[in-house]
């Protein structure tokens, strides 16, 4: 797929570019990001520059991974950074880290909302699944706010640091947002057999 902007009141979400690499080196410095966000530790220089010049084109032309760099206008500060991954036929799973000093102010949950809303529009998406480790109140706040419908605890459900966690998921649905799926949704009806 061809890199696309999108535009939100106050953000702008763009593909990663060279030029990203020092913030994005200086955002993972942060041990929250490092607590909760599978990067290398110590998070070196030449990871964000990997990140950015190969990993990011890659995802993109390969049609697998959408991430986005969130800046506050089209030359202000990254605030945060957003990727969506595929993980099956019908399923994406969407992760994400905000900049310290950028948080608490709703620029996730905003960002969040452009990206699925383009996802299930522009990109066929028909399920978008949100994982983050059991205890990241903050990244369950914002996949709660974006809309996301958390479905429980998944155990031994994600790998870090070489351990496997117990993890919160959720997902969010193109009707979710009013929008249809390019498949039928039938939904359990309660007491069905």
């Amino acid at each position: 797929m061809d890199p696309i902007t999108l535009y939100t009141d106050r953000l702008v979400l763009r593909p990663h570019v060279p030029g990203d690499a020092a913030e994005v080196h200086a955002a993972c410095q942060d041990p929250e990001i490092q607590r909760w966000i599978s990067v290398p530790v110590p998070y070196e220089p030449a990871h964000a520059q990997k990140y950015v010049t190969q990993s990011v084109p890659a995802g993109w032309r390969e049609d697998t991974a959408y991430n986005f760099a969130v800046r506050l206008g089209a030359d202000g500060p990254l605030v945060a950074t957003l990727a969506v991954h595929k993980t099956g036929s019908y399923t994406h799973e969407i992760g994400y880290w905000t900049v310290a000093g950028h948080r608490g102010r709703g620029y996730m949950a905003e960002a969040l909302r452009a990206v699925a809303r383009w996802a299930f529009t522009e990109a066929g998406v028909v399920r978008l699944v949100w994982r983050a480790g059991v205890g990241n109140d903050g990244s369950r706040a914002v996949a709660e706010r974006a809309g996301f419908l958390i479905e429980g605890v998944q155990r031994a459900g994600m790998e870090h640091d070489g351990a496997l966690l117990d993890c919160w998921a959720g997902a969010l649905l193109p009707s979710d947002l009013g929008l249809t799926s390019r498949l039928p949704y039938e939904p359990t009806v309660s007491g069905a057999a």
